[in-house]
């Protein structure tokens, strides 16, 4: 069974290419539902999608990730080579090592954040859901939660890390003197909103609204902190009013634009507006970053503030990477437990790689020699010598070391791969092979 992993993330690719691959998590079923309809071999798979990254996890009898890299840069309206520069493709236990690191929160901006998990449950669900998620995925991403909760109960891999909210929050004390004389205006309702809100909130600000295109939801969350709640429709007539803005919805297009900024900055006689854009896709146009009294921050301008104290943690980095390598191994284990012949497999092709590196080699240095103008026959010859040499350099090395038995049993594993069965001479493996009668 192959397994692997094809994504990209805040690591190889900038935010305007992570939001042409954006997924919400209601679009993940039909998704999968189209990718293996799309496909001959219909593969398990499952489709993680933040912020930060999106993953395309996927197991089946043989590797299909050309299919699906082109089905991902379809879906996103890319070429195929555009996602391939940006992207990464991990098999095996790399794939493995991979989501648990990720379930982990080793391989977030905000080391040790825990959101990512509950995000990853998440998209197993969602695979669940689409008919997608078969024995092998299944056991992945359980191992994987697992892990990350090993991880966790048993490194300190979380303490002192911040959180996007967080980073928000400081950078917003750095503009404003007192967050308590602010207005701010929190646009959508889900939970990044809710954990920056909370944040926001426990400076007690003068006043905190929330806009929202559903109003239920939007007064459910403002409830929680005496906020107003408004339409998301009034959101251009309103924002001069307010001195800070958070926004994250699920909106395929920017929700603020440079006009709407501009005309808020002229009713605010240029006071200054600090912006927080914690959606991928962006919620609030790129080019509102070159306005003069606005502070605009995206989730990659918050790296560097969500890395505060990353080496403080690096012993806990450790521990964790030792926990999840065991986990990989039990996992690597199980699979190959499941195939008999994945072993067998995997050896006849690391020989047929080995083989065509040595044929290369040796066809390489025979192009030089004909280049200096050698002798073709000695050329020849010295191409044959060399591939013979390579083959049976391994197998000579062993028939020369070990204890007697170990030499025995050498000798007639190489008689029966080299001498098509005839047994090694009776004097041992120093001596030479019986000759054909």
């Amino acid at each position: 069974m192959a397994v692997w992993a094809l994504g990209i993330n805040h690591q190889t690719a900038p935010l305007d290419v992570r939001g042409r691959f954006a997924f919400t998590l209601e679009q993940i079923p039909p998704a999968l539902r189209r990718l293996r309809a799309s496909l001959a071999r219909q593969p398990e798979a499952a489709l993680l999608s933040t912020c930060n990254r999106t993953e395309l996890y996927c197991a089946s009898d043989e590797p299909l990730i050309e299919p699906t890299a082109h089905w991902l840069a379809d879906t996103a309206g890319v070429p195929p080579d555009v996602l391939l520069r940006h992207a990464y493709v991990l098999r095996e236990d790399e794939a493995a090592r991979h989501a648990f690191r990720v379930a982990s929160g080793l391989d977030s901006m905000v080391l040790g954040e825990a959101q990512i998990l509950g995000q990853l449950k998440d998209a197993v669900r969602a695979a669940d859901q689409a008919g997608a998620l078969g024995t092998t995925l299944h056991q992945l991403f359980q191992r994987s939660f697992a892990v990350a909760k090993q991880v966790r109960t048993s490194t300190d891999i979380g303490a002192h890390s911040i959180s996007m909210a967080a980073a928000a929050v400081r950078l917003a004390s750095q503009l404003f003197e007192d967050l308590r004389t602010i207005r701010i205006l929190f646009i959508g309702a889900g939970e990044m909103i809710e954990l920056a809100a909370t944040h926001f909130a426990a400076r007690q600000p003068r006043h905190m609204a929330i806009a929202n295109r559903t109003l239920e939801r939007g007064e459910r969350l403002a409830a929680r902190f005496g906020a107003e709640v408004m339409r998301l429709a009034d959101v251009p007539e309103r924002l001069h009013e307010f001195d800070a803005v958070v926004s994250c919805t699920a909106s395929t297009l920017p929700l603020i634009g440079l006009g709407m900024v501009e005309r808020a900055l002229r009713q605010r006689r240029h006071r200054p507006i600090f912006m927080v854009d914690l959606a991928v896709p962006r919620d609030i146009e790129a080019e509102v970053k070159g306005l003069d009294d606005v502070y605009l921050y995206t989730v990659d301008d918050l790296a560097a503030v969500v890395q505060a104290g990353k080496d403080s943690r690096q012993a806990a980095v450790a521990q964790a990477e030792a926990i999840i390598d065991a986990g990989v191994q039990s996992f690597m284990h199980w699979l190959r437990q499941r195939d008999p012949h994945a072993g067998v497999v995997g050896l006849i092709r690391d020989l047929q790689v080995q083989a065509d590196a040595w044929r290369a080699a040796e066809v390489a240095r025979a192009r030089r020699r004909l280049a200096r103008g050698d002798d073709i026959e000695a050329v020849l010859d010295g191409l044959a010598r060399g591939l013979t040499q390579k083959m049976l350099h391994g197998a000579l090395a062993e028939l020369h070391s070990g204890d007697d038995d170990s030499r025995r049993q050498t000798a007639e594993l190489v008689a029966r791969l080299f001498l098509r069965g005839r047994a090694p001479h009776a004097g041992g493996a120093d001596a030479p092979p019986a000759a054909r009668p």
